[in-house]
C-alpha cells in the first residue's frame, strides 16, 4: 500500500455527536486527512462497504502482565519464557481483537510498553503504571501467608513484569513511587481497599491511610501526573478522593453521596464489568480458588449501582475490562455489558472519546476527525444494532494503528 489509503463505502461512526453515516475516509501519513467526498488521485482503496467504522477502542484498565493461570504465573509455576509468550500473544490478541490503546493497571514496567512501540511485538500503545502499589497483606500481595513479605520482590522479572510493590507508612510510599517513576511508570496505581481475588481481605477493608495515599499523589503530582485507586467500597473512595486521587477502578457501591465528592473532586471512575463476570463464570479457567467466583457475584450489581450513581452526578465514566488469565479474547464483552445499562452508543463513546480524555490522549485520539491519528476499526456488522458483537473478535476485520494495517480479514 503507499502512504494514502481511502476507506470507501463504509458506516462512519466518529464518536463526536455525529450521527452515523456512509461516508469515505482518507488517511496519509498516519493520520486522518478527509472524511466524505471522494477519494483522491493516487490513493489506496480498501473497499469496506457495509462495514462500520469507529475510532479504535480504547481499554482503560488492563493487565497484559497477568496472561497466565495467575497463580501458576506468580507463584514459580512457569518459566520466564512461557511469562513472556503469554504476554506478547496478549498482546496481539488484543490489537486484532480492535483495542489500539491500553492503559496497564499493574503487573508491566516499561520494557513491554517499550518493545511493543517499537514493533518487535504486536500489540496496541500502552501507557502503564509499572507495579501496583499495595501495603503488605494487602489486594495485589498474592504470597501465601506464610511466606515472608520480603520474598515478594523476587517474583519482580526486570524489564518485563513487575507485579505488586508493598508499602507500608508514607516514607516507603514515598520512595516506591519515586521508584517507579524511575522505571519509566506514566502514572499510579494504589489499592485502597480489599479485591475480588484477594487472599488475606475483605472487600470491606479499607487500605491506606489517607497520609500514605496523598503522598503518592504528591509525588505524581510533582511528574505532571496522577494516581488511580482500586476500590470496591464507599469508605477506602472517600480516603482517596480526599488525599487528591484522579481516578477510581471498579468503584462498587459508590453512593449518592460519593458520587458527589468524586464530582467536586473531578475524579473520575472506571468501572469493569468484564472481571465480574469472567470470575463467576471461569474461576477455575483462570487458575483461581472457586470461593472467589461467590466474591465476585457479591460485586457484579454494586458496580453497576455504583456506575449509575457516577454518571448521574456527572463524574467522568470511562470503561476497562480487568481481564486477567490466559484467554481476554472478548475484551469487548466490556463494551456488550455496558451496552445493557446505558445505550451502545454510550458504551462506544466511553471506549473512544472519554478513555482518550483519561489518558490524556484525546487531542491525539479517540474520535475520527481531521488532524487526528488513524486508529480506527471496521466491524462486519454494527455492534450499535447488536451490540453482542462488541465480544467478538471475529467481528473485527480491518484494523488500522497510526494508520498501518494491523489486521485486515476482508472478504476477499
Amino acid at each position: 500500500m503507499t502512504d494514502s489509503i481511502w476507506l470507501h463505502g463504509a458506516t462512519v461512526i466518529t464518536a463526536t455527536g455525529r450521527d452515523p453515516e456512509i461516508a469515505g475516509l482518507l488517511v496519509e501519513a498516519g493520520r486522518i486527512t478527509q472524511i466524505g467526498g471522494s477519494a483522491p488521485p493516487g490513493a489506496d482503496v480498501v473497499d469496506c462497504t457495509g462495514l462500520t467504522v469507529t475510532p479504535g477502542l480504547i481499554d482503560a484498565h488492563v493487565h497484559m502482565g497477568l496472561a497466565s493461570r495467575l497463580e501458576a504465573g506468580i507463584g514459580y509455576g512457569m518459566s520466564v519464557a512461557e511469562i513472556a509468550a503469554d504476554m506478547f500473544a496478549n498482546c496481539a490478541q488484543t490489537l486484532r481483537a480492535g483495542f489500539t490503546t491500553v492503559r496497564d493497571c499493574g503487573g508491566i514496567d516499561a520494557g513491554l510498553a517499550r518493545v511493543v512501540a517499537s514493533g518487535k511485538v504486536a500489540g496496541p500503545r500502552i501507557v502503564q503504571c509499572g507495579p501496583i502499589h499495595c501495603q503488605t497483606g494487602g489486594h495485589g500481595h498474592y504470597a501465601s501467608e506464610w511466606e515472608p513479605a520480603e520474598m515478594w520482590r523476587g517474583r519482580v522479572i526486570p524489564g518485563l513484569r513487575t507485579l505488586a510493590t508493598l508499602s507500608d507508612g508514607p516514607d516507603e510510599m514515598r520512595k516506591n513511587a519515586r521508584t517507579a517513576f524511575r522505571g519509566g511508570a506514566e502514572f499510579l496505581k494504589l489499592c485502597v481497599t480489599g479485591g475480588v481475588i484477594s487472599h488475606h481481605d475483605k472487600l470491606t477493608d479499607t487500605q491506606f491511610s489517607v497520609e500514605e495515599i496523598a503522598v503518592a499523589v504528591a509525588e505524581a503530582a510533582a511528574r505532571g501526573t496522577y494516581v488511580t485507586v482500586h476500590a470496591h467500597n464507599v469508605a477506602g473512595i472517600r480516603n482517596a478522593v480526599l488525599a487528591g486521587v484522579r481516578c477510581v477502578e471498579h468503584g462498587t457501591g459508590i453512593d449518592d453521596e460519593t458520587a458527589a465528592l468524586m464530582a467536586a473532586h473531578h475524579v473520575s471512575l472506571v468501572p469493569t464489568l468484564a472481571a465480574v463476570e469472567a470470575v463467576i463464570r471461569n474461576v477455575d479457567g483462570l487458575g483461581l480458588p472457586a470461593h472467589f467466583a461467590e466474591r465476585a457475584a457479591q460485586v457484579r450489581q454494586a458496580m453497576i449501582d455504583g456506575l449509575l450513581a457516577a454518571k448521574a452526578a456527572g463524574v467522568r465514566v470511562g470503561l476497562g475490562s480487568d481481564l486477567i488469565g490466559p484467554d481476554q479474547s472478548r475484551r469487548g464483552e466490556e463494551l456488550t455489558l455496558r451496552a445493557a445499562v446505558e445505550s451502545p452508543m454510550e458504551a462506544l463513546i466511553a471506549a473512544t472519546r472519554v478513555n482518550a480524555g483519561l489518558l490524556g490522549l484525546d487531542g491525539e485520539i479517540g474520535t475520527l476527525e481531521v488532524g487526528k491519528q488513524a486508529d480506527l476499526v471496521a466491524f462486519a456488522e454494527d455492534p450499535l444494532e447488536h451490540p453482542a458483537l462488541f465480544a467478538e473478535p471475529d467481528n473485527v476485520l480491518l484494523v488500522l494503528q497510526k494508520g498501518v494495517v494491523a489486521k485486515d480479514e476482508r472478504p476477499s
